[in-house]
């Protein structure tokens, strides 16, 4: 047994390893952290220099957050099996710690009383980029007669990216920016389909844009420059919720995007196309004869699925780089259209029935 001379009272060992005496003899009842002696008279606990280090280890393993289960196996296990439970413990941190933000932002975005107070930079170009990729996907002049919302762009903004989505009904595309920098509680706004083509054309050539959100609007600020963003006060589509509750994908092609592009616009607007996989070959067919058989990368079962030809199209053009990337679920859902390049950019396309490919 230590030397009782050098042994500290459950108070003095409290305080030397950061501990309230409390603690302490909850962790002795545990069998965490017994003390090296207990007066059989008194029942008073004394500590030992030694367990010093035992003592600060299990302060910051419930600073952590640790349960003392998982504690016990990093303060008496292996190596590996220490290292395994402080992996896991993190991991899970991380995966609260994000559920959480991503709670409070959504609140935060969705508080009555409107405004919030934002901040964000980006590049110029990039915002111009975002907004040509996006804007296509906007509802037609009558599509936005019936439902103004549809002939606009939503903008998110975020602490971890900016986000621009637009939706016709038939076609969702989201691209998102990695922000230079961000102050302020997240906020959204909706601003029309011309008005973004404007600032596009304005941000172009600027090396940074920055946006400001405040209870007056929105302003955007370039070099020299400033303006005003007017915005629209309409409910946009719970665009989220579709992407989080997508099937997952049974079927990839992987095709090049210039030739599919080229074949379905010699295939003129007026019937479907539709796509007919097997045995790692791509058909593409319309009105019911074969228009070509492009060389493709075909993954999963054999699927066929049509598509209103000006819709699937506009999604290839709004892509960038050679390749294009279709996951397919179902001939029934919607279709991720994804470019190998440009990995923050999304579009969805409903798929249609094409009778021709059914008799």
């Amino acid at each position: 047994m230590d030397d009782i001379d050098a042994l500290m009272s459950i108070g003095a060992f409290a305080r030397r390893v950061g501990l309230a005496p409390s603690a302490l003899r909850f962790y002795d009842d545990c069998d965490v952290l017994r003390p090296a002696h207990v007066d059989d008279v008194t029942g008073y606990r004394y500590y030992a220099p030694a367990q010093e280090l035992r003592a600060v280890l299990v302060r910051r393993l419930r600073e952590a957050g640790m349960p003392l289960t998982d504690a016990s196996v990093v303060l008496d296990g292996t190596r590996e099996e220490a290292r395994a439970v402080l992996e896991g413990h993190a991991r899970r941190a991380r995966e609260t710690a994000a559920s959480a933000q991503a709670a409070v932002e959504e609140i935060l975005r969705d508080l009555p009383g409107g405004a919030h107070r934002a901040t964000v930079r980006l590049g110029g170009a990039e915002l111009a980029s975002a907004v040509r990729q996006v804007a296509p996907a906007v509802g037609s002049a009558p599509v936005r007669e019936e439902f103004p919302v549809l002939g606009c762009v939503l903008v998110e903004l975020e602490r971890q990216e900016v986000r621009l989505v637009a939706t016709d009904r038939y076609r969702l595309a989201v691209r998102a920016l990695r922000p230079f920098s961000f102050e302020g509680a997240p906020c959204r706004f909706l601003v029309g389909v011309a008005e973004m083509k404007d600032v596009a054309s304005w941000a172009m050539r600027l090396p940074d844009v920055r946006i400001e959100v405040d209870q007056q609007g929105v302003r955007l600020h370039g070099d020299s420059s400033a303006r005003d963003l007017p915005t629209v006060d309409e409910t946009f589509p719970g665009y989220q919720l579709m992407l989080d509750n997508l099937p997952a994908a049974r079927h990839r092609i992987v095709v090049d995007r210039t030739a599919l592009r080229a074949t379905i616009a010699a295939a003129g607007h007026d019937e479907p196309i539709t796509l007919r996989t097997g045995e790692q070959q791509l058909t593409i067919a319309s009105r019911g004869s074969v228009t070509s058989v492009p060389a493709a990368i075909c993954t999963g079962p054999a699927v066929c699925i049509a598509f209103d030809p000006g819709v699937l199209l506009s999604a290839l053009d709004a892509g960038v780089g050679p390749d294009v990337l279709l996951e397919i679920s179902s001939p029934f859902q919607p279709v991720v259209v994804r470019s190998a390049d440009q990995g923050s950019f999304t579009t969805l396309v409903m798929p249609v029935r094409d009778t021709a490919a059914d008799e």
